[in-house]
């Protein structure tokens, strides 16, 4: 059985915003995949689930992901070899897209809390999201919506995004990395 996780915020106020990239892309995969929502308290997120594959949204800020996802590795007996967690990267151009297991946090909270959940041994599909110009801005920066620019292939980059990590179900993550990693999405 695999996990994926889409990191995020809940409520519509971040919906579209850089750091809730994940979200969208577990929403792709919910509908692509027709999904049914198995969710309890006990999981402080938005669980789905169809045949093999468990769907996750925590509910519980990015900066506390990892009690979401220890609750249902936990529940579900997942190893963690199977987690792939999708998430926001401010240090990869906008539309990269890049596939790696393991690694450091890079200051990302949401993985920062998985790590000292569960261990840093999980795929990570990291979806980057561009930089702001000083350091001082990055909280700004990605709890703010794409530009009207960006949004324009953003439905077609959450697509491909959603078949890379279907590939990583059947494939291994070097097989995937080389086919799928991207400097930038050109539609």
């Amino acid at each position: 059985m695999f996990l994926i996780v889409g990191l995020g915020n809940p409520t519509t106020r971040y919906e579209n915003t850089r750091h809730n990239i994940g979200f969208r892309v577990i929403d792709r995969l919910i509908n692509d995949f027709g999904a049914r929502d198995i969710s309890k308290n006990s999981f402080y997120g938005k669980l789905y689930k169809s045949n093999q594959t468990l769907l996750l949204k925590p509910t519980t800020y990015m900066n506390l992901s990892g009690k979401s996802v220890i609750a249902v590795k936990n529940f579900f007996k997942i190893d963690i070899e199977n987690i792939i967690v999708i998430h926001d990267d401010i240090d990869l151009p906008f539309s990269a897209l890049r596939i790696k297991r393991g690694g450091g946090h890079g200051g990302h909270n949401g993985l920062k809390s998985i790590d000292q959940a569960i261990g840093k041994d999980y795929i990570r599909v990291r979806m980057g999201v561009g930089k702001p110009e000083y350091r001082s801005q990055v909280v700004d920066f990605v709890l703010n919506d794409f530009s009207i620019e960006e949004e324009k292939i953003i439905d077609k980059w959450i697509e491909y995004t959603a078949s890379t990590v279907k590939e990583l179900q059947e494939k291994s993550v070097e097989e995937v990395k080389s086919r799928y990693s991207l400097k930038s999405f050109k539609g």
